[in-house]
């Protein structure tokens, strides 16, 4: 996939895996950060010998949240850049399902699809990816999910024919 596309380059890849991102390890000091950062210091995250004796997990899993946020990373790691973008505007998620536990230490990566990609107003594009976040040695994925994320550009950068 290229690392640099133009606007009208765009709707070509619908339908299309765009990005693969490398994998990140999950560490349980990331995790514990997490938690500190949203106060959800629940057993199951920050624990790991009450994790180990009392979950079926073997030990601490990440915030279902935590394995979320990382999408952000993962989309700067993988996508194309779109050369016209002035901006880009995080729009929320259509749908998210968390399917697996991601044990601390796991790494995980994000696949990307492009699911559909529309020009609103004059200067901004909006994008919708298929995410899934797999864990490295599992047939499960951490989660899945619908995707949607706004592109602001200068209204005269935009294609003639969008």
């Amino acid at each position: 996939m290229p690392q640099d596309i133009s606007l009208s380059d765009v709707k070509k890849l619908i339908g299309q895996e765009i990005g693969v991102s490398d994998w990140i390890t999950v560490t349980q000091k990331t995790i514990d950060s997490f938690a500190e950062a949203t106060g959800d210091f629940q057993f199951i995250h920050t624990d790991p010998v009450r994790a180990a004796a009392e979950t079926p997990f073997g030990g601490t899993i990440a915030h279902g949240f935590l394995s979320l946020s990382l999408l952000s990373a993962m989309n700067y790691n993988c996508l194309p850049t779109i050369r016209e973008q002035t901006m880009g505007i995080n729009y929320g998620f259509d749908k998210v399902r968390f399917i697996a536990p991601v044990k601390s230490g796991a790494k995980v990566r994000g696949r990307f699809a492009m699911a559909d990609a529309r020009f609103r107003g004059a200067g901004m594009l909006m994008i919708t990816y298929d995410v899934t976040v797999e864990i490295e040695g599992e047939r499960k994925p951490a989660l899945t999910a619908t995707w949607q994320t706004i592109i602001q550009f200068d209204p005269k950068d935009r294609p003639v024919d969008a």
